[in-house]
């Protein structure tokens, strides 16, 4: 089987209608075009026995010992095979479900051990000249089957048959590493040097998270480190129009929690977790629950080889989509926004003393 056989166009639906979280969805599809485009016109290019490895960061993904990749090679009639990985390559609990393998199937995977050589991996063979929809297979499979939410949580390798590496132009805004987990690479993230100079201490493991975590606020924030907005609990407050956000680092395991409490004071009903559900799903990272009356949006970011660029993604996505959903959900659905001064909640069907969240702050 080979890539001409790949399934159409993903599907691109909105999150909301707004113009701002519009934008933002529209961010993140532009970015999986144009990493499709990095690559096609890498493999178009690469000389025979060059290869290039693609790895989901299992250190942002919080994959742990999972580890998602596609390795491709060209060789020498001018074909480039890939090979994805498997489930006998996966441990327990990270395995692909049978829906997962049919869509592996139907972008045009051959199943594990079919292609000559492939062992317990998926395999695709195409030629050269038809690298764009190779390179459309490869980053399907890498966002709709192993679950990357965008192209800056890939890290990759081009190298040749004595694993040296290749000089290339760059994926995109996937990162450049030999080995997954390295420091993050300032120069590709911050052209002009503002963000460098301000991480140039903090990107040593022997620096504590919470330390690191301030300073990619900081910067973002272009606020001095001893004047974020941090309360009793440690948490750095992000205004966002009508909407908080709230940055909490965790010890056990090292995690950076991006959360907001869109709404408070709500009654939690059938049609609020329904709403909730589907705009999860639509969400390109993070998710949105309801604890007893608090509506809750929440990115996790792994701390454990902490990389900047995916707490900025993070604190991006949250900022945008906060004061946009607390709008919408709060005409639908009553309770209180968290900077909605005149708002009032819905009203209890539980008696008054009825023990209750309210306000975060």
């Amino acid at each position: 089987m080979t890539a001409d056989n790949a399934a159409g166009g993903s599907n691109d639906n909105i999150l909301l209608d707004e113009p701002t979280t519009a934008d933002l969805r529209a961010k993140v599809t532009e970015a999986w075009r144009e990493f499709a485009g990095a690559l096609a016109a890498l493999l178009q290019n690469l000389a025979p026995d060059s290869h290039i490895d693609i790895t989901l960061d299992p250190t942002a993904s919080g994959t742990g010992t999972a580890v998602y990749s596609v390795s491709m090679r060209v060789l020498p009639d001018g074909v480039v095979e890939a090979l994805a990985v498997g489930n006998a390559e996966l441990p327990e609990g990270f395995r692909m479900d049978r829906a997962a393998v049919a869509d592996m199937v139907a972008l045009g995977w051959s199943p594990p051990g079919v292609l000559p050589d492939s062992g317990n991996s998926f395999g695709v063979r195409s030629a050269q000249e038809k690298a764009a929809q190779l390179a459309t297979v490869v980053s399907r499979t890498l966002r709709d089957v192993y679950g990357a939410p965008h192209p800056a949580f890939l890290v990759y390798i081009v190298h040749d048959e004595q694993d040296e590496p290749i000089e290339t132009a760059p994926l995109a805004t996937a990162r450049h590493e030999p080995t997954i987990g390295q420091s993050l690479d300032l120069d590709d993230l911050d052209a002009d040097g503002e963000l460098r100079a301000a991480l140039a201490g903090a990107a040593e493991e022997v620096v504590p998270l919470e330390e690191r975590v301030r300073t990619v606020v900081a910067t973002m924030s272009k606020t001095p480190v001893d004047q974020l907005q941090v309360d009793t609990d440690g948490d750095i407050g992000i205004r966002a129009g009508s909407a908080m956000v709230f940055v909490r680092v965790r010890d056990n395991p090292p995690l950076v929690d991006v959360f907001s409490p869109i709404l408070t004071e709500v009654e939690p009903t059938e049609e609020l977790y329904v709403k909730l559900s589907e705009l999860t799903n639509r969400m390109p990272i993070g998710r949105l629950y309801c604890a007893q009356d608090t509506v809750w949006a929440s990115i996790p970011v792994f701390g454990r080889n902490f990389q900047a660029t995916h707490l900025m993604l993070a604190v991006q996505v949250m900022t945008g989509l906060a004061d946009e959903l607390d709008d919408r959900l709060h005409g639908e659905f009553g309770g209180k926004r968290f900077f909605g001064e005149g708002d009032k909640p819905t009203p209890a069907k539980q008696p008054a003393d009825d023990h209750r969240t309210g306000m975060y702050l």
